[in-house]
């Protein structure tokens, strides 16, 4: 099959990574791949939810958010309707859930880390592509609380990143833009962690059952795709450390 900028099938598309584009989230990252684009923060307040109070442990919550102007159709904005969209609810959950999972809150005190994700574009992946974008996020914003000794230790046990896979026309393939979901005969997002542990499986077969065969093939392609996501981003990372308070952003046309 045919796939844009000639991927093979086992390719990302382009990432691009941007740090510190506004001043008053100490995290924020703006995280492309190909042409979904989505805006990351990470803050901090004092407080937890009810059933934390007292508990000495702190809460890490996420919200994800996909602006009128993400997509070819306008999205109506939730606050206009009053109630938030169920798929925001659910990608929400997946966002708080995931990074929870590799956080250390009992070091924070009762105090909420509050991330914030804003589909800018969306051609495909966006779910994944804010999860890996929180949590480089959530990198930085602990790099500014250790330095000003708003948290004693680093609370990130572990990175993690998240990736899609699908199948059309019976073979596999990588990192699917939004023609190719639409025809997936099925499709999965991993989140993994750097150590190879499985933070969360999403996904189904939509128009034939699907062997375990296949799923293997999958899972091996996301694995391998998420070593290479966290190898580029750690190395981007470091470079922004280097540019300490500077905009910093590198590109390349496509991960092999």
């Amino acid at each position: 099959m045919w796939r844009q900028n000639n991927r093979t099938y086992n390719q990302l598309r382009k990432v691009k990574i941007s740090y510190n584009l506004f001043g008053y989230a100490p995290g924020n990252v703006l995280f492309e791949m190909g042409n979904t684009k989505v805006l990351c923060s990470v803050m901090m307040q004092k407080g937890v939810p009810f059933f934390l109070k007292g508990s000495k442990t702190g809460w890490l919550t996420a919200e994800y958010a996909l602006l009128p102007a993400a997509t070819t159709i306008r999205t109506q904005r939730e606050a206009t309707l009053l109630k938030r969209n169920g798929r925001s609810v659910e990608i929400s959950r997946l966002i708080g859930r995931s990074l929870r999972s590799i956080v250390q809150l009992d070091n924070i005190g009762e105090k909420t880390i509050l991330v914030d994700c804003d589909v800018l574009q969306a051609d495909g992946g966006t779910r994944t592509a804010c999860l890996t974008g929180a949590y480089l996020a959530l990198e930085v914003a602990e790099q500014y609380w250790l330095e000003r000794d708003i948290i004693p230790e680093s609370i990130i046990k572990d990175a993690l990143a998240a990736i899609s896979v699908g199948v059309i026309d019976n073979q596999v393939y990588l990192d699917l833009d939004y023609s190719e979901d639409n025809r997936a005969g099925a499709d999965f997002n991993f989140v993994l962690t750097s150590s190879g542990k499985l933070i969360e499986v999403q996904g189904s077969a939509e128009k034939t059952a699907l062997s375990w065969e296949i799923f293997e093939q999958l899972r091996q392609l996301a694995c391998k795709g998420i070593v290479k996501l966290l190898h580029y981003s750690k190395r981007l990372a470091k470079d922004n450390n280097q540019e300490k308070g500077q905009l910093f952003s590198l590109q390349r046309r496509g991960i092999e």
